[in-house]
């Protein structure tokens, strides 16, 4: 049966809501043959361009080539096929072609500039604005050291905006990124600073003009507003787009700030950027970055040890060796495609800020959170703590008003609110309220994490931890604080989730034999309500040690202990289960089939994440049902299961 022009248009809607990855570009695929074959014409030209877009963003660009120049062609031969989406489609896709074709060295020079060339003349028929156009002739220039790469830098600025331009967000990156290669650093700042008044936001923005920013307050020594900016700048970083030019941006600004240890610890977060990223040239981008802070960090910290997959170094020293030997071979690539050496010498030219090394106090408590607790709030490190004019001063720094101040600053002001709550956990442990101090002190952990202190959070979480123990709170309590532990530091973390797990078993023993008789919370029953307490306590203790459990699981897989994160994850799935949580489930069976992923075994990966499929289709969670659709059509590619990677994307758009 012939479907209706707008059946192919309501198909090709769902596969553009699907995450960009092999799913999502195997649907594509598989709509536009259909679409081919048996039409409507009408649709061909929006079912080439997306399939052009999910392979630009997916990965997988020298992909989009074939059908970008079929769209092409499909332009020249039935314009009548083409409405004016479709016209601006075609035109816009130009732009992925000329600008992402230079981002891998393997394409031709002569095929970049036949593109442009063909770009220029098919805007010009058109009677399109020029800016897109003279953006790429710069770019291009650029990407080669040409002599004229000032003047098409001025030539694209000076080109009025058209409908073809870069989004109003990413176009002054763009623009600061020239200036501050160039050494013009005020008048860069100025543009960025003019632009981030207004808020913008696009997929990349602000993230990837706050990175540069934050370098370029560092070369002109504006220390404070270097730190707000990173700070701000790393809200931005873990979108749907991984930005890696940005994050090795974020390494050399840590590295050259003197914030070694969070250097450090950045560089193994990041560490599969260091293999591979969404093209050769985003991979340079973060080697450059990184390589500048390797080299700055080798000079203290050769010997230091540092945990990487699947990078052969062992130490900081070797790191550095290994990242200056793969940013100069991606160099010379693109240096052979181009004739010119500029690449090289730009890559070069990067690693000389390493001597250029300003400190700059990031912390937002430091590891001022383990010293021992004054009375007072004014001692909170790094800045005095500010309190309400109050009839009575004591009153106002009294424990219990610190713990209010502290939660209505921390909506406006993060750090001023990690300070307080700081302060209130000193006063708190000085007037013996251990437990107390604790979940104050790790509120305060939490919001210096939000700020980007993951090592004052990862000392105040641990510091809490011991006053949680110490005042007694029963592990169900615990358990969430070691939790956030983990999200901040894997390793401390996956000893504190342990700790807890622990103690939990060890509270289920004593119970087995004999106990005191005494409910979780440590009160008998003594009636009914007292009995649906004990009860409802049960749960939440059973609970968040299936949370706890889950946890432990992640990070196992994290350290490189995939088995035995394998046999955890699927008990965890089994808990979830039998306890009536099936989106909970759906996640572990997904983390089961990613570590058997990862482990060499995509048999039983397959097998874990089709129930992860099938869980998160039954709870209508359609973002991770999507994402988990995508791994499982990887997996049953590369087990020659086709078919069924075919059924499975069927599956992913209806």
């Amino acid at each position: 049966m012939t479907r209706s022009l707008a059946e192919v248009n309501a198909t090709l809607f769902e596969i553009r809501e699907m995450p960009y990855g092999v799913a999502r570009s195997t649907a594509a695929a598989t709509e536009l043959e259909r679409v081919r074959s048996a039409g409507p014409d009408e649709a061909r030209a929006y079912a080439l361009f997306v399939l052009v877009e999910s392979y630009v963003w997916g990965d997988e660009v020298t992909k989009a080539y074939l059908p970008f120049t079929e769209l092409l062609r499909w332009w020249d031969e039935h314009p009548e096929h083409f409405d004016a989406d479709d016209v601006h489609s075609l035109f816009w896709s130009f732009k992925w072609m000329v600008g992402h074709l230079m981002d891998f060295p393997a394409v031709p020079a002569a095929q970049i500039d036949r593109t442009l060339d063909d770009m220029r003349r098919r805007y010009a028929l058109a009677g399109n604005g020029t800016n897109a156009v003279a953006l790429e002739r710069f770019q291009w220039s650029r990407a080669r050291g040409a002599a004229d790469t000032e003047d098409a830098y001025q030539a694209w600025v000076a080109t009025p905006r058209d409908d073809y331009s870069q989004c109003e967000a990413c176009e002054p990156g763009d623009r600061a990124d020239y200036l501050f290669e160039t050494g013009r650093f005020t008048e860069g700042i100025r543009l960025l600073e003019q632009v981030l008044a207004t808020s913008p936001s696009c997929a990349t923005e602000p993230g990837d003009m706050l990175s540069f920013l934050q370098l370029a307050y560092l070369e002109v020594g504006d220390l404070g507003r270097a730190a707000a900016t990173h700070r701000r700048a790393l809200v931005h970083l873990d979108g749907d787009i991984a930005l890696a030019g940005a994050q090795g941006r974020h390494l050399e600004f840590l590295a050259r700030s003197h914030n070694d240890e969070l250097a450090i610890r950045r560089i193994v977060a990041q560490q599969d950027l260091l293999r591979a990223a969404k093209t050769p040239a985003d991979r340079l981008a973060f080697l450059t970055g990184a390589g500048v802070a390797t080299s700055v960090l080798r000079a203290a910290h050769g010997d230091r040890a540092v945990r990487l997959r699947e990078v052969p170094a062992t130490t900081v020293a070797e790191l550095d060796e290994w990242v200056r030997a793969e940013a100069l071979a991606l160099a010379a690539a693109f240096d052979a495609r181009n004739g010119t050496d500029s690449v090289g010498r730009r890559t070069r030219s990067a690693w000389d800020r390493a001597d250029a090394r300003v400190p700059v106090d990031l912390s937002v408590l430091g590891t001022s959170a383990v010293d021992p607790l004054p009375m007072t709030a004014d001692a909170a490190p790094h800045a005095p703590v500010t309190v309400p004019d109050s009839e009575d001063a004591e009153d106002a720094q009294s424990p219990d008003a610190l713990l209010t101040l502290a939660a209505h600053r921390a909506g406006q002001d993060r750090t001023e609110g990690a300070r307080l709550y700081l302060a209130a956990a000193r006063s708190l442990e000085a007037a013996g309220r251990l437990d107390d101090a604790g979940f104050a002190l790790a509120e305060s952990a939490r919001l210096a994490a939000l700020e980007g202190d993951s090592v004052g959070a990862s000392t105040a979480f641990a510091r809490a931890l011991s006053l949680l123990w110490a005042g007694g709170v029963p592990p169900r309590y615990v358990g969430p604080v070691a939790r956030a532990l983990a999200r901040v530091d894997q390793t401390t973390g996956l000893v504190a989730v342990e700790k807890v797990l622990d103690r939990i078993a060890g509270e289920r023993g004593d119970d087995q034999h004999g106990g005191d008789g005494h409910g979780s919370d440590g009160h008998g029953s003594d009636g009914h309500g007292s009995d649906e307490h004990a009860a409802r306590e049960q749960d939440a203790a059973a609970r968040e040690e299936r949370e706890l459990r889950d946890t432990r699981a992640r990070l196992l897989a994290t350290a490189g202990r995939l088995d035995e994160a394998a046999v955890l994850a699927e008990q965890v799935t089994a808990d979830f289960t039998a306890a009536g949580q099936p989106a909970d489930a759906a996640h572990a069976s997904w983390l089961t089939g990613s570590v058997h992923r990862a482990a060499g075994d995509p048999v039983r990966a397959a097998d874990a994440l089709r129930a992860a499929l099938v869980g998160f289709t039954a709870v209508h969670d359609r973002t991770a049902r999507s994402a988990v659709g995508d791994e499982l059509v990887a997996v049953l590619q590369t087990l020659g299961r086709t078919d069924e990677a075919a059924a499975v994307v069927d599956s992913l758009i209806g």
